[in-house]
């Protein structure tokens, strides 16, 4: 372990933290490119940033993640290890792509290009979200999740041992579906399960556009 304290000029610690001596933070320069805003960000050594992304404090990238050209990391957004993450995609506020070190997972969770996610969502155990998807705030996707498809009638799950894929252009939205049983359904009980409502159109370019000014 070694302390990587930063000091003032006079000595005092302004930001103290311990860890281990082949995983401190990667050090980046202005050649990179990378914006990252004042606030209490970090970028593990050992993550691919590429030139153009934009970081909004507080966010973490842990090590052995990818992310492409142009994404913007909102704030408090995790992106944990080995996730991988396309170009001109938006990580909004809060939202969790988890990693595969705990709990070990065979896949990294993967967002391709110009996917929104939006707040506080979670996003899990290697899911596959392919191009130009929109997943609405609240939603949590996970290897044992269903998704149902209103737009074509079916259900996405993660069958034979192959991670829940996520469809080009699928708006996902928060759900819910009655359980089963007489006493559950008595009782009103219902369980979260998020539902593709719709397929990526214009209307929906102009909802998730992020202006120039931002980046």
């Amino acid at each position: 372990m070694i302390d990587m304290s930063i000091r003032s000029s006079d000595g005092d610690a302004t930001l103290s933290f311990f860890d281990k001596d082949t995983y401190p933070p990667r050090p980046l320069t202005l050649a990179d490119g990378v914006r990252i805003v004042p606030g209490g960000s970090s970028i593990r050594r050992g993550a691919y940033v590429a030139s153009g992304v934009v970081c909004m404090p507080p966010m973490y990238i842990n090590v052995g993640a990818y992310i492409g050209s142009g994404t913007m990391i909102d704030s408090h957004a995790l992106v944990g290890s080995c996730a991988q993450v396309g170009e001109r995609v938006h990580l909004s506020a809060a939202a969790q792509l988890g990693g595969v070190l705990e709990p070990v997972n065979a896949s990294p969770v993967v967002v391709e290009d110009d996917v929104v996610v939006g707040g506080n969502c979670g996003i899990y155990e290697g899911t596959v979200v392919r191009k130009r998807a929109v997943i609405g705030a609240g939603v949590v996707l996970t290897r044992g999740t269903p998704v149902y498809d209103l737009e074509r009638q079916t259900v996405h799950r993660a069958e034979n041992g192959k991670p829940l894929v996520i469809p080009e252009n699928a708006v996902v939205v928060p759900g819910a579906r009655a359980v089963k049983g007489d006493w559950g359904q008595s009782q009103g009980i219902s369980l979260q399960t998020p539902v593709i409502v719709k397929y990526r159109d214009e209307k929906t370019d102009a909802a998730t556009a992020l202006e120039s000014w931002l980046r």
